[in-house]
């Protein structure tokens, strides 16, 4: 068992995430999005899929964007690796 780090509860399904260089522990999903899930910088809710970024903020959706005057949004697609 391992402790999370967010609500503190010992639980025997806990999982690891790996950001970076860092190691995370976490008892559930909620916890981790809690903990590591940007937030958005007009609305403040926690950005859970994809969302949209500029060079220094995070949007949950276009109109969020749109509300702070951000027009234009680049893909970051990384080329595809074939197996």
């Amino acid at each position: 068992m391992a402790k999370c780090e967010v609500c503190g509860n010992n639980y025997d399904k806990s999982f690891e995430v790996h950001q970076g260089n860092q190691i995370h522990m976490f008892d559930c999903f909620e916890c981790a999005i809690h903990a590591l899930a940007p937030i958005c910088s007009h609305c403040g809710c926690r950005i859970i899929g994809h969302g949209m970024e500029t060079e220094s903020n995070y949007y949950c959706c276009a109109h969020c964007a749109s509300e702070d005057r951000i027009q234009a949004f680049e893909d970051r697609i990384l080329e595809e690796v074939t197996q």
